[in-house]
């Protein structure tokens, strides 16, 4: 018997779309879509969530030293000149970073595995604009805190109805 629905396609094709449609459901929070390929992304999204809620607080804050570049008032880099050659000046700072451990980077790892990269367009529409999402940021920092106190059931399918063309039944799955 199989554990998982065939929907039709090849096994790459199908993962591929099924990549495609969490994706989407993270980034945009609901998608409309067919009742098999619902169900099939609610299992998926609703095993990424939970990860990201238990390890949402599984990492150390490092303070390190890193080269920046020193800017002028309008944003572009300082330059001198050195032995007739311009360089760029550098200033030391200190910042804070989220270091994961052990454990989170391993979900951080296995969310990548179901969700591709990104982009979101701005609203002029211009490719070159365009800049990418990190979703399993996302996930940590603003959906898992939304449903740490939940127990499972982080998706809900509503049916709309049939479609025209193949009466295939059609359904909005959201986060809840």
């Amino acid at each position: 018997m199989a554990t998982n629905r065939k929907l039709g396609r090849t096994t790459d094709i199908r993962m591929a779309m099924l990549k495609t449609l969490t994706t989407d459901l993270i980034m945009h929070g609901k998608i409309e879509t067919t009742l098999a390929r619902a169900k099939e992304v609610k299992a998926i999204a609703d095993s990424i969530i939970s990860l990201a809620i238990k390890e949402k607080d599984n990492f150390e804050e490092v303070t390190v030293k890193a080269k920046v570049a020193k800017k002028d008032d309008k944003g572009r880099r300082v330059k001198e000149v050195v032995d007739g050659k311009k360089v760029t000046v550098y200033e030391e700072v200190e910042k804070t970073i989220k270091k994961d451990m052990p454990s989170r980077l391993h979900a951080r790892r296995q969310m990548l595995k179901v969700l591709y990269t990104a982009t979101e367009a701005p609203k002029n529409n211009i490719k070159r604009n365009m800049k990418k999402v990190d979703l399993v940021d996302k996930l940590f920092t603003e959906i898992a805190p939304k449903y740490a106190d939940r127990n499972g059931g982080y998706t809900r399918i509503v049916k709309i109805g049939q479609r025209k063309g193949d009466a295939a039944m059609e359904v909005l799955i959201e986060l809840v």
